[in-house]
């Protein structure tokens, strides 16, 4: 067990210290409850709503690292300049961070989310958003050990390196742009797919010197999803869900469905059960449960890749509560909703 801790904070260190290699994009199995992470055309749009707030957790690598993987979200968006006949506009923000380990490396960033929602006819709408943010990075060396002090029986952190950071705390520009499309024929059926480009400015990361031959700019990543919502009667919503994210050589594909019951008869209390699996990583089950306005849903990533045999496929888990609320304004002169529901509007 030492051993794999051992190989795993190498990993660590070679993907956010090597001047040549990138860390990957943080990502939640719960794409659809983090939605101006996944999208920012998804500000303002809201099928059930006048505004969102949300929060997502998601704790990896518990079982391999003494300290795990850790990160957190907080965002909230609101519908404003609405017209019905129209569309409206939607504004937002998210505030994501990352722990890594005990704090030896730190990811924190702030987003800002604009956009805009255009009714093409009665069952379909176009979104066009975009988000601007910073973001910020620090790493703690203190507790790290490095290649060239191994002594060849232990590491002693007292021998010098060769590892010199010209920073240990960085900052940059973000830039994020999206496009959304959403058919909803009827009261029962909907459909929503988007994609979305982030890094379009390529922002510089890296915590060395710039060095010839060597590119430390973030590759943009580009994603694409695809979210169902099919009402069968009045006790069953199906919603099936596909994303797809493609970053460099790196790439994630998760697909699967949930299902939501009606306990209460009004919707007002729900249950949520579903599967997902994500493309030679995880299969990843799905509870939750619905009271009034919040969504309260937990998933858990069980490993199948190679990885399982060191983790005994323990992955990871998430937590995410989303609340969906209406303006006293709006109530009973309000849009009716695009999203199959069990409440009556």
């Amino acid at each position: 067990m030492k051993e794999i801790k051992r190989i795993a904070m190498f990993a660590v260190i070679g993907c956010c210290l090597a001047p040549s290699v990138w860390g990957q994009d943080l990502h939640f199995s719960q794409f659809m409850n983090s939605p101006l992470v996944t999208n920012p055309a998804n500000t303002g749009f809201i099928p059930e709503g006048d505004y969102r707030i949300g929060a997502n957790f998601r704790n990896q690598w518990s079982s391999i690292m003494s300290v795990p993987y850790k990160t957190f979200s907080a965002f909230g968006d609101v519908q404003v300049m609405r017209n019905e006949d129209n569309g409206w506009m939607g504004i937002g923000g998210v505030i994501l961070r990352d722990v890594a380990g005990s704090g030896n490396l730190t990811s924190t960033k702030v987003y800002g989310s604009v956009a805009y929602h255009q009714m093409l006819n009665l069952g379909s709408l176009l979104s066009l958003g975009f988000n601007v943010g910073w973001s910020n990075k620090q790493i703690n060396v203190t507790n790290l050990k490095f290649p060239d002090q191994f002594d060849g029986h232990f590491f002693d952190s007292h021998l010098p390196t060769s590892v010199a950071l010209t920073s240990n705390n960085i900052s940059y520009l973000d830039i994020q742009a999206g496009l959304n499309y959403a058919y909803f024929p009827d009261d029962r059926t909907y459909v929503n797919v988007g994609f979305s480009t982030m890094h379009i400015n390529r922002p510089r990361e890296s915590f060395f010197d710039e060095q010839p031959g060597i590119s430390n700019r973030i590759p943009m990543r580009h994603t694409a999803f695809i979210n169902g919502s099919f009402k069968l009667n009045d006790q069953w919503i199906i919603n099936p869900n596909s994303y797809f994210s493609l970053q460099a050589k790196s790439y994630e594909w998760l697909i699967g469905a949930n299902a939501r019951y009606n306990l209460s008869g009004d919707g007002e209390n729900i249950l949520i059960g579903g599967l997902y699996y994500r493309s030679s990583d995880a299969i990843i089950p799905m509870v939750g449960l619905g009271y009034k306005d919040f969504v309260f849903t937990f998933t858990y990533d069980a490993t199948i890749s190679t990885l399982k045999n060191y983790n005994n496929s323990r992955g990871a888990f998430e937590l995410s509560l989303v609340k969906e609320g209406l303006f006293d304004q709006y109530k009973g002169n309000r849009h009716e909703s695009m999203c199959p529901s069990f409440k009556a509007y």
